[in-house]
């Protein structure tokens, strides 16, 4: 499909979209500092968290570790303590490596050039321009799904958002649209716009400020975009837990960093064929990640012997706690979930 970019006044639009922006952005406790440290919590937290979700996780995240040196001395176990209900608990993990990363290469103050704030671990090109745009001033377009589904609307445009060139394509329509000196209000208002009018689905396009200019609305065609023709099939994969107990405890042990659920704690994944008699119980959970769908098996094991639980629990490394402890302690959530069922008596 040919599209009417090589007609737009740009510049207009994107004047446009700043304006509207004015008077409508969203009053976010983040948008209140230009802190890169406190720009970057936000970002990574809200990459794949709804606004209204994620906005006390950030404050209790912030509040707890307000600084990068905070965060780089502070325990894992406790960084993804306070990541609990968010989810992807790698991002809390990167947070963590890449405030060491800042203290050890930049000397603990967060760096200001983009090539630099790219290096960190768990950055990528969003987060980085996003950062840089807003705290630094730097021209760059902080291209997400917002800036695909809007810019690919607004001009009726059918690049493939699931193409590898697919950002660089999209940055460089939008910084057609940046005025100068406006990247981070420019990239605010564009994430503003994509969340709260021009939607993935059912868009408000009659309060939209740029539905005169989109070509899509003009002519009818906003369920056609943004184009997106690859799409990942997630896999199926079966894991078995064995919920081991004795009295008030049951055992636990820290996952690697090697598969899913990095650093998460787990129950126990196999026992001695001795155990089996004492399987009281199974329960079955499905679970959906990303590109996986998980099938759990729980069985629950109710052992009699204190000195046959303690003995397991030390020959396979395996911690005991109680329910009450395990509140300070990072589940998956499908681990998480049986917990709590399994204390409240369901």
């Amino acid at each position: 499909m040919k599209t009417k970019k090589q007609n737009a006044d740009f510049l207009h639009v994107g004047r446009k979209l700043l304006d509207w922006y004015e008077i409508n952005g969203r009053d976010l406790p983040f948008r209140k500092t230009s802190d890169p440290y406190k720009i970057w919590i936000c970002e990574i937290i809200f990459q794949q968290t709804r606004i209204e979700q994620g906005l006390n996780h950030y404050r209790n995240f912030i509040e707890r570790f307000p600084d990068v040196q905070t965060l780089a001395t502070a325990e894992t176990d406790e960084v993804l303590l306070y990541w609990k209900g968010l989810g992807y608990y790698s991002r809390a993990l990167n947070l963590h490596k890449a405030a060491l990363q800042i203290m050890n290469d930049f000397n603990g103050t967060f760096p200001s050039d983009h090539v630099d704030i790219l290096q960190l671990k768990g950055v990528g090109k969003y987060t980085a321009a996003a950062i840089s745009s807003i705290c630094f001033g730097k021209k760059i377009a902080a291209v997400d799904g917002n800036f695909y589904r809007v810019l690919s609307r607004v001009f009726a445009d059918d690049f493939d958002i699931s193409h590898s060139k697919a950002f660089d394509y999209f940055s460089e329509l939008a910084l057609k649209m940046m005025p100068e000196n406006e990247a981070g209000h420019f990239n605010e208002a564009m994430m503003d716009l994509g969340s709260e009018i021009c939607k993935p689905k059912n868009p408000v396009c009659l309060y939209c400020p740029l539905n005169e200019d989109c070509v899509a609305f003009n002519l009818g065609i906003i369920p056609l975009f943004p184009v997106k023709t690859k799409k990942v099939k997630p896999t199926d994969l079966e894991l078995t837990y064995y919920f081991v107990e004795f009295k008030d405890q049951f055992l636990i042990k820290q996952r690697k960093e090697d598969f899913i659920w990095k650093k998460l704690y787990e129950f126990p994944i196999q026992i001695p064929e001795s155990f089996e008699k004492f399987i009281t119980g199974q329960k079955k959970v499905l679970h959906k990640l990303t590109h996986k769908n998980l099938t759990i098996h729980i069985f629950k094991v109710t052992l009699t012997s204190k000195k046959i639980f303690d003995q397991f629990s030390f020959d396979e490394g395996f911690s005991a706690i109680t329910f009450e402890d395990s509140h300070q302690k990072s589940f998956p959530k499908p681990l998480e979930n049986y917990l709590s069922s399994r204390f409240k008596g369901e």
